[in-house]
């Protein structure tokens, strides 16, 4: 059976997988420094602890609970040694949290059968994999030819033997060849080189494919543009929230140069930080995500500048010398468990005030829309042309739109739809004047360019002869609510279209933003349905129909359900009611469900009337063309 191959698993001896140069290791752990810093000396590994450090078995415990708070607490206080044998437990029961079958545990802890029928089904595909890539399952005499993704000059390879690097290049070569959209990515090869110490090379697979396809936290950046977006994030932290650091890194570099220090943030935590800090950082990151690498980088820069500006080393000369980046790796490479232990660095990472998760991703997504902008004026010569701001809608567009739609009554806007669209559930497109409708570089993953043209002659005239933009897709963006809202809530009106699983196509023009979820009533009660009579729901296969709100036709003796539009929480989206809801979708935005209801009298829109989202995509308009 070819699991022989990474059954090897673990010395019995030590912590290390055999993938690890044992002799070379042991010498770290001895002197708790890099080899490249043997020559500065350093203390014990074993840093001493007032209080007894967590077993693999009480964290995994907490972790079935599903607390994890205090998982994270004890990742970033627990200061295991590098030869501790807790990481290769707990590192694989890390990264399986952020599958897309995290949550299932927190209801069933998984019994030691059922663990291990898991794991010889999913180390029994990995090997399929391994056939299906290289046609055997022995591991090849020659080199292997690494996936494009790969930065040559960042392979990291940590303290692996020959044969382990042939491992880790193997298990990058799989996971290439099964994420084919992975485009750019020097972060994967170092990571996956760390985690083959402390596991077999099934195991690090599994953790490397939950990490690259989590939909709830980033580990790692995937594209070129990605990859651009995290160093200028970075940037922009450190100079508001480290201004001190990051004034002294300025100081001793032209501006010009300042960003290209930048570009190489996550290499000072990677590539230069010794062995013993480097796993400490990554028991937090496997938990919490790219946020805690931010957070490090962060502490190296705080941490440099005071070293820097008080040690008795004369800095300032090879400052000048070398340059200040130079200076950096060397302050980051002859860190010991003396000097500057990891426990202080992670003290200083996560003491840094005003960094929330929500904080970082607003920073995160603004810088990513700018990225996105200048690719789209520069063209493909800096980035690959992103569908996701084409056109962009700056805020006074924006309030154009909104003030035409709030200027007309629905009677008004019923007036305005002279082209037998209302009335009829399956209206034909409506002839149109002037030109043709803006759809000619939208780039959608869901419509053909005739579904489009058929889907913009049912909306309001008004609104044709804007341009749309891509607000959110799940090919993009993740399947979160979370980012939906804030990519999406202020924007008005917005067009949400839903491919299932099953190929079925659907959707709903939404009349009002989503961020009136948040709007309270005279009585101070939040609101639970918002929405105006011009929202819709659409169909386009199998069924080609548009449901408009029942009471365009001014019908008076409606009921209640006929006015509830659009409801939103942190749990779910709604979208009509009355009897039934016509569209539902869960927090994940991965399952939803669709019946008849009386606000649109309509049938449910999939056979099923369950559905799984296979990609949501969300338009707004831009009054710039």
């Amino acid at each position: 059976m070819p699991s022989v191959l990474g059954s090897a698993a673990l010395s019995t001896s030590s912590a290390f997988s055999v993938h690890v140069d044992q002799a070379a290791i042991a010498r770290i752990c001895a002197t708790g420094t890099t080899a490249a810093a043997a020559a500065v000396g350093g203390g014990a590994c074993s840093p001493t602890h007032n209080k007894p450090l967590k077993t693999a078995q009480e964290v995994t415990g907490l972790l079935q609970a599903g607390r994890r708070q205090d998982v994270k607490n004890i990742l970033r206080t627990n200061g295991w040694a590098c030869d501790s044998p807790v990481r290769p437990e707990l590192w694989p029961a890390l990264c399986e949290q952020h599958s897309n079958g995290k949550k299932v545990d927190a209801v069933a802890p998984a019994t030691p059968s059922t663990t291990a029928a898991a794991s010889e089904t999913m180390d029994g595909f990995y090997w399929d994999m391994v056939s299906q890539v290289f046609g055997c399952t022995d591991l090849p005499d020659r080199s292997i030819s690494l996936p494009p993704f790969v930065e040559p000059g960042h392979c990291q390879s940590y303290f692996l033997t020959n044969r382990g690097r042939a491992v880790a290049d193997r298990v990058v070569s799989v996971l290439g060849y099964a994420c084919p959209d992975i485009v750019y990515s020097p972060g994967i090869y170092p990571i996956c080189a760390i985690l083959l110490h402390y596991m077999t090379e099934e195991q690090c697979y599994h953790c490397m494919s939950n990490l690259v396809s989590s939909k709830e936290k980033m580990f790692i950046t995937q594209t070129k543009q990605l990859y651009e977006v995290t160093w200028k994030t970075v940037m922009q932290i450190c100079k508001k929230h480290v201004k001190a650091a990051a004034v002294h890194l300025q100081r001793h570099c032209p501006s010009s140069r300042v960003e290209r220090i930048y570009m190489d943030w996550i290499w000072w935590v990677l590539q230069e930080l010794p062995f013993t800090h480097l796993v400490r950082v990554m028991d937090c990151f496997f938990h919490e995500g790219i946020k805690v690498l931010y957070r490090v980088a962060m502490a190296i820069l705080v941490l440099f500048h005071k070293h820097t500006s008080t040690n008795g080393f004369d800095w300032t000369s090879y400052i000048q010398k070398n340059g200040i980046d130079d200076a950096l790796n060397k302050f980051c490479r002859e860190m010991t468990l003396a000097t500057i232990p990891p426990s202080k660095i992670l003290k200083v990472a996560f003491g840094i005030r005003g960094l929330s998760s929500a904080y970082i991703s607003r920073v995160f997504i603004r810088t990513e829309m700018v990225v996105k902008s200048k690719s789209v004026i520069n063209g493909p010569r800096q980035l690959v042309k992103s569908r996701s701001t084409e056109n962009l809608p700056n805020s006074q567009s924006q309030n154009n739109i909104q003030m035409v739609s709030h200027t007309l009554t629905i009677r008004e806007r019923i007036s305005e739809e002279t082209y037998n669209e209302m009335g009829a559930h399956s209206p034909g497109p409506r002839m149109i004047a002037v030109g043709g409708y803006p759809v000619q570089n939208v780039n959608s993953h869901i419509l053909s360019h005739q579904d489009l043209l058929t889907l913009w002659s049912w909306l309001p005239v008004r609104i044709t002869m804007y341009q749309p933009i891509l607000l959110y897709t799940t090919e993009e963006h993740g399947c979160s609510l979370t980012t939906f809202y804030v990519r999406v809530e202020q924007h008005e009106p917005t067009l949400l279209m839903i491919k299932t699983c099953n190929n079925e196509v659907f959707g709903a023009y939404c009349s009002s933003k989503w961020g009136e979820r948040n709007m309270k009533d005279d009585r101070g009660n939040r609101q639970a349905y918002f929405g105006t009579g011009e929202t819709f729901l659409f169909s386009l296969y199998p069924d080609r129909a548009k449901y408009p709100w029942v009471g365009i036709e001014g019908d008076k003796n409606l009921g209640h359900g006929s006015e509830l539009f659009m409801a939103a929480d942190s749990r779910m989206i709604t979208i009509g009611g009355g009897e039934g809801q016509a569209i539902w979708m869960d927090e994940n935005i991965r399952y939803g469900k669709t019946d008849h209801c009386q606000t649109f009298n309509n049938p449910p829109l999939c056979p099923s009337g369950d559905f799984e989202i296979r990609v949501l995509e969300v338009y707004g308009f831009s009054t710039e063309h």
